[in-house]
């Protein structure tokens, strides 16, 4: 695509689960390409990721995540090309920071004034470039002595989704903060990478409200040059069809439960944060701050896909308070969650609400299970149904 934005995911083994894989596919399904790549490797090859988690212990817990697969080639990179870094957190930063081609690299970006966004632990390597010296910025707290000592202007973070900017530097605390993250990135393009309630609003003159079982999104823009084909794509498609359809109120609503898909939760869920939607997340038993367990499926050479545990994803909203009239729509992800949610009586009624309405539906891997419970399966050609296959 003529024009079209590049941006430069910088990534290693045991990288974060999702500061890897949210900005990535967020930025895809916003019309830009990401190229993700790693020293000593090539496309095609994989990262180890590492799910870090808070459990009310002294630091983070750690778990082994997904095969993050790379489509690019580090050693071709030329930061000319790139209109921006993501660099992602976890323990990969630990090494990358001492790579000199690394360093070089950041170097390059910097030198080139071009936007650089880093997260959590991802802010060693810039410690390590002297990329934020003068600079102000945040970081996981466990980061801030390398950051004092590399004369950054240290933030401490408020909570640990908070996130600054200063000039082309944006970094963030964790993974919580990721859509004032990506949000803070994207404003350094062209609008219709991004647009912004504020900018839009006036012109399309629409609000949507999402639930993701559980979303309920206050959605004031829309959406341009869509092309990746992941499920995100599918989610913002129905948005914009329906923004397109009535110049109306339009809500949306989701399905979550134990074992969803790790991935298949997260990033639709904070990719529509980042586009300022407010975002309910429900499960049927479960209430406002009550957690779910989620699944890390990956396909690993065998029959069928493995699983490991994934995060514990946070609740938003209560499923005894959903009303279907008050949203406009239904994301459904994967995972296991859906062989016993295809059981549950709520949750078919929801459905069949969502659809007699000729509300947009989004179902990804196993959340299909739900839909054919529901018996919504049978008119395939429904305009307001998409359904997908997996979760990349």
């Amino acid at each position: 695509m003529a024009g079209q934005k590049r941006v430069l995911l910088l990534c290693g083994d045991y990288v974060e689960d999702y500061e890897v894989m949210v900005p990535f596919q967020a930025l895809l399904a916003y019309g830009l390409s990401v190229d993700a790549v790693c020293p000593g490797k090539k496309a095609g090859d994989i990262c180890r990721t590492a799910i870090h988690d808070s459990l009310g212990h002294q630091t983070y817990s750690e778990s082994r995540g997904h095969n993050f697969a790379l489509n690019a080639t580090f050693d071709e990179v030329e930061a000319a090309k790139y209109d921006g870094l993501v660099i992602p957190g976890g323990r990969a930063p630990e090494y990358l920071a001492m790579n000199g081609s690394v360093i070089d690299l950041v170097k390059k970006f910097e030198d080139l004034r071009k936007p650089i966004a880093s997260i959590c632990h991802g802010q060693l390597i810039l410690a390590a470039a002297g990329s934020v010296k003068g600079r102000k910025c945040t970081a996981y707290p466990a980061v801030k002595p390398a950051l004092i000592a590399a004369g950054a202007h240290w933030v401490e973070p408020e909570t640990m989704a908070f996130c600054t900017s200063d000039g082309n530097l944006i970094t963030g605390a964790t993974y919580e903060g990721h859509p004032e993250f990506i949000r803070l990135l994207s404003r350094h393009w062209e609008p219709r990478y991004l647009v912004l309630a504020s900018e839009f609003c006036s012109y399309v003159g629409v609000v949507i409200n999402v639930i993701f079982i559980g979303l309920h999104k206050q959605y004031s823009k829309t959406l341009h040059h869509l092309r990746s084909c992941n499920f995100l794509l599918g989610v913002f498609f129905l948005l914009t069809r329906w923004m397109y359809a009535s110049i109306d109120t339009v809500p949306y609503s989701a399905f979550l439960a134990d074992y969803m898909e790790d991935y298949e939760v997260m990033v639709p869920f904070q990719s529509l944060q980042a586009l300022e939607c407010h975002v309910d997340a429900i499960c049927p038993g479960k209430k406002t701050g009550d957690l779910c367990p989620t699944a890390v499926h990956d396909f690993e050479g065998d029959q069928t896909y493995s699983e490991k545990p994934g995060h514990k994803f946070t609740l938003t909203a209560d499923f005894e308070s959903v009303d279907a009239s008050s949203y406009e729509g239904l994301v459904i992800p994967g995972g296991r969650a859906p062989e016993y949610l295809a059981l549950n009586e709520k949750v078919i009624q929801l459905v069949k609400e969502f659809m007699e309405s000729a509300k947009p539906v989004a179902s990804i891997c196993h959340g299909q299970q739900i839909l054919s419970a529901a018996g919504v399966l049978k008119e395939t050609r429904n305009k307001f149904l998409w359904a997908f296959s997996a979760h990349s």
